[in-house]
């Protein structure tokens, strides 16, 4: 299994675990595929307080987002290009709210859709290097300085350029990316 080794915080039989990694995985993926709630695992997976509480310690010591920066870098380099991108594009998208988002959810005029718009930051193979996410009605421009941020926390500091539409340009949002070495 590929992804074992990121999600092997201690030993496979270490005393303090009761259930199989494999089956605690299993049912994270069960939940993120049919969107259930904790409580709602089926009884033949693990309990649902050993699966969040894994899913926590995963969630905390960042493995998946450590799993994601090697899958990337070695599409990358299967691609025959470099490890870390210089160029990225940035974009959002509106998501539909449901009733549970609350106050987390705002009106996107431009799409005339009530929820929250998720702002992306990608590399030219189009791979996920950030992501930020606000209420609808958030202006894109405003999201730049935290997307070139994360984008250079996650690149190295490699990102030179980023390519964009006419939602993340202006001063203030060339500014914002100029503070982090990023051209817009």
């Amino acid at each position: 299994m590929f992804v074992a080794p990121y999600l092997a915080l201690v030993r496979e039989d270490a005393p303090q675990r009761e259930h199989a990694l494999r089956d605690v995985f299993n049912a994270l993926r069960y939940l993120i595929k049919t969107g259930c709630g904790w409580r709602y695992l089926p009884h033949d997976l693990p309990p649902w307080p050993a699966v969040y509480q894994q899913w926590a310690r995963w969630r905390d010591n960042r493995c998946f987002e450590h799993m994601m920066a090697d899958l990337r870098e070695l599409a990358r380099l299967l691609a025959g290009r470099e490890a870390e991108p210089t160029a990225v594009i940035l974009d959002s998208r509106t998501v539909q709210s449901t009733p549970e988002s609350g106050a987390r959810a705002g009106y996107d005029g431009a799409k005339r859709r009530k929820g929250s718009k998720v702002h992306v930051a990608v590399d030219t193979l189009g791979h996920l290097l950030a992501a930020v996410v606000t209420p609808a009605n958030a202006p894109d421009r405003g999201q730049v300085d935290a997307l070139c941020e994360r984008v250079q926390q996650v690149t190295g500091q490699k990102v030179e350029v980023a390519y964009v539409d006419q939602g993340y340009t202006g001063e203030d949002a060339a500014y914002a990316a100029a503070v982090h070495d990023i051209d817009l």
